[in-house]
């Protein structure tokens, strides 16, 4: 199975090819662009592809990360990985940022549980443990710093993403938020093509909300 994987979620403008037949990523490409993704992700695919040796009528199936990240970038992650799985006639798969930074870690440190932590600023944290094997132990949640750091007190396993250095203040080095797109792809060829489309998996709503004085009355 070829799957073609996106990831717009955080700071990175990703996409890669992959054949679960052979568990080989076939070609790759990312840039770190902060913002701007709308305008960078049909190059970056087409890249992706080039470097593959496929095209778009190979692709079986396609994987993109759904949050949470970046409210604006995640839509436009999902928009087009749906707008390609109906152009294409095949399925897709959405696919956590948590789960992809518990799956990075785990191949770190393999038999070890993993506790992925992002902080998202505003005294929150977003927050989600998983088993040595993968599976989620709960749901993706936002909670206060005082309530991650007690559940990350009693959490027997690896700390991993943004909010580690708050969870755990001895930890060293850096600490950054990544979304490996090698691992969304894995997952992605994994995943339950049953569960549904992809949708935004947001957390908490959107920084950015209208000003209700300018509101113009609908008729």
């Amino acid at each position: 199975m070829i799957v073609l994987a996106l990831d717009t979620a955080g700071v990175d403008c990703a996409a890669a090819i992959y054949d679960s037949g052979r568990n080989t990523v076939l070609g790759e490409a990312s840039d770190m662009i902060g913002k701007g993704h709308a305008e960078h992700l049909m190059g970056i695919v087409d890249r992706a592809l080039d470097r593959a040796g496929v095209t778009l009528s190979d692709v079986d199936r396609l994987a993109v990360t759904v949050g949470p990240g970046s409210f604006t970038g995640i839509r436009v992650g999902v928009a087009a990985a749906r707008g390609f799985a109906l152009s294409l006639g095949i399925p897709a798969v959405g696919i956590s940022t948590l789960e992809v930074m518990a799956a990075a870690q785990r191949a770190k440190t393999p038999g070890r549980a993993v506790l992925a932590a992002m902080d998202a600023k505003r005294d929150e944290i977003y927050l989600q443990s998983f088993a040595a094997d993968g599976t989620a132990l709960d749901e993706a949640r936002a909670v206060s710093t005082a309530d991650a750091q007690a559940f990350a007190a009693d959490f027997e396993g690896e700390i991993t993403g943004s909010a580690t250095p708050i969870l755990k203040p001895a930890a060293s080095g850096e600490h950054a938020n990544a979304f490996p797109i090698s691992v969304v792809a894995r997952l992605g060829a994994a995943a339950n093509p049953d569960a549904g489309k992809p949708k935004p998996l947001y957390l908490r709503g959107p920084d950015a909300k209208p000003q209700a004085g300018y509101a113009v009355a609908r008729v």
